[in-house]
């Protein structure tokens, strides 16, 4: 399958551009999703090169099947020869260079999937031994493509088999500085909170203390790795949940708001227009045209 959007569903440093995937804008639409398609069909458009790039939310694998390519990782770069595996967690700046016989698939998931009852895997190149992954990715295409009966659980169970070949393979790590490392772990624990608690609170305090790290550590950190305050990080999170009730359903702006724990609906309604770029009502009526 060879096309330039394959969406399948699953239920569930400055200057350097965030896309949703490399080329498209982060939009306003989110996905519960596992989306593949060739390294051709998307390299070719940018003539081979993909410039360095991140990704917020999600987590990508590459797999080189035929040609030659040259990825760097956090500022460290890798000859890729087939068979090889390119492992980009999110937050990870990656860019590629691919020689236009270039074979292979890009996998992308959510990344809070990836982080599901396992270690976090770090950013790398599997260069041997990978007959194991590309196993468990052929896995989980497969099951995508076609779904079954229990599609969700065989999904789920699919994703563990392969963070288990992903970790079990040996690989070649981006060399990240200690302090750099550190920022990224503290940032990747703290968005995976703020989608546990963003309607419990909007308090950085209530979100350092349970990282065990103060308030100004954390606002530090988010500008370091993300460009943008830990507040901005906690009103996305709501702004993104808002867009949704927003879309899909009759609730007015003052439910929604107390629903996301805004008693003063005016309050609410200046963030989302911060946020979104116009004001919530606005927001649902261009999306009623």
């Amino acid at each position: 399958m060879d096309s330039w959007r394959n969406c399948l569903h699953y239920p569930n440093m400055k200057g350097v551009l965030t896309y949703a995937l490399y080329g498209e804008a982060v939009s306003d639409r989110q996905h519960d999703w596992l989306h593949w398609e060739t390294i051709q069909s998307r390299s070719r458009l940018h003539r081979y090169r993909i410039a360095p790039h991140r990704h917020e939310q999600f987590f990508q694998i590459l797999s080189l099947t035929g040609g030659r390519a040259q990825v760097t990782l956090d500022g460290t770069a890798f000859g890729l020869a087939p068979p090889a595996i390119v492992v980009v967690p999110a937050l990870t700046v990656h860019g590629y260079d691919f020689s236009r016989d270039v074979e292979g698939v890009i996998v992308t998931l959510m990344a809070r999937d990836m982080a599901e009852g396992m270690e976090s895997l770090a950013a790398g190149v599997i260069a041997t031994g990978t007959d194991p992954v590309h196993r468990a990715l052929d896995g989980l295409l497969a099951e995508a493509d076609r779904p079954g009966e229990q599609h969700d659980l065989a999904m789920r169970a699919h994703i563990t088999l392969l963070q288990v070949a992903l970790h079990r393979a040996r690989s070649l790590p981006a060399s990240l500085g200690a302090s750099e490392g550190r920022a990224r772990v503290h940032v990747g624990a703290f968005r995976l909170l703020v989608d546990e608690k963003f309607r419990e609170t909007r308090r950085i305090a209530d979100y350092a203390d349970a990282l065990g790290i103060s308030q100004t550590h954390l606002s530090r950190v988010c500008r370091q790795v993300l460009g943008a305050s830990a507040l901005t990080v906690i009103e996305r999170r709501i702004a993104l949940e808002a867009r949704r009730q927003l879309l899909f359903s009759t609730l007015s702006i003052k439910q929604i708001g107390a629903g996301l724990g805004y008693d003063d609906p005016a309050y609410f309604t200046r963030m989302l227009k911060r946020v979104l770029g116009v004001p919530p009502l606005t927001f649902r009526r261009q999306a009623d045209r």
